[in-house]
């Protein structure tokens, strides 16, 4: 049997830059077809579209008795009979902490695939940075980059990425903080009991977690038969199996296994998991991703595309 797969060079962080940032100038057409969230998308989340302080109008709404009338806005309310309220859209400057798996099972792609898992992490990252950056978000990287709130954040993610090689595992978190968001793009094959021993601690000092999946094709669809050879690219070792579609049935069950086991602990910390295969379009797990972190309903991904 020919070749499914392959273990990729890794992608140059300056070509991956410009794709990402087309892929980020797709999304408000992506929101208008999948969630009609353009608006959200082109003023970026940090409104958070909730009355409190901020300098942005949102909405009129009616007056309330035992309302300070100094809030009133009486060009509005002379309009017609009732009086009405001018509101401002509350919004608070964020720190986004963005983070993808650059180990050497991310260099994995198959022929199913489009791109390798690791040049499709590296796209949404630099995409969800290029976003946020367009809305004054503060993007940091754990281990690369301190949060900085600049427009040009992703060319500067992309250099630190550059100048910083890439470490196996979750690195150093010691300086995020609370009250922030995490976004975190790999492929979790790890053991889930190990995975929830990295990100627990996370949770409980307080930061929403949002978790991507980046899966090839062929590590879900198993699409091996007769005789193949199987190498663990972390640690180099070999499994040769002399039917290998006898393996598919059990194979599927423990990948579907360990995937809702990841996503039940997820969801009992109260973070968020989308799973993306590289056959799809980057621009689909961007779009759940944002939803996600503006606090709105996501587009369901998971377990689409073949």
């Amino acid at each position: 049997m020919a070749s499914v797969g392959q273990i990729v060079q890794p992608t140059p962080t300056r070509d991956v830059l410009s794709r990402a940032q087309a892929r980020a100038a797709l999304v408000p057409d992506c929101m208008v077809e999948a969630q009609r969230l353009a608006n959200t998308v082109i003023a970026g989340w940090h409104g958070r579209r909730k009355r409190g302080i901020g300098e942005n109008f949102w909405q009129f709404r009616p007056y309330v008795d035992g309302e300070s009338l100094s809030r009133i806005d009486w060009r509005r309310s002379a309009r017609d009979d009732h009086t009405y309220v001018r509101d401002r859209e509350w919004e608070a400057a964020h720190t986004v902490w963005i983070w993808a798996d650059l180990s050497p099972s991310m260099m994995y792609k198959s022929t199913f695939g489009a791109v390798s898992k690791e040049s499709r992490a590296l796209v949404l990252m630099l995409a969800l940075a290029e976003i946020l950056a367009r809305s004054g978000e503060r993007i940091g990287c754990p281990g690369i980059m301190e949060p900085i709130a600049a427009r040009n954040a992703a060319e500067r993610l992309a250099t630190a990425l550059m100048h910083n090689p890439a470490a196996d595992g979750l690195p150093d978190t010691a300086m995020i903080r609370g009250n922030s968001d995490i976004v975190l793009i790999g492929d979790f094959l790890d053991p889930v009991a190990d995975v929830m021993d990295r990100l627990g601690p996370l949770a409980r000092r307080g930061l929403r977690g949002h978790v991507v999946e980046v899966a090839d094709p062929a590590e879900e669809l198993f699409p091996y038969a007769g005789r193949t050879e199987f190498t663990d690219p972390e640690s180099g070792m070999k499994l040769t199996a002399g039917r290998a579609e006898t393996l598919k049935d059990d194979y599927a069950r423990a990948y579907a296994a360990r995937r809702e086991s990841l996503a039940d602990n997820l969801r009992h910390l109260g973070w968020s998991f989308i799973t993306h295969r590289t056959d799809r379009l980057a621009s689909e797990a961007l779009v759940a991703v944002h939803a996600y972190l503006s606090g709105l309903p996501a587009m369901k991904t998971e377990g689409i595309g073949r």
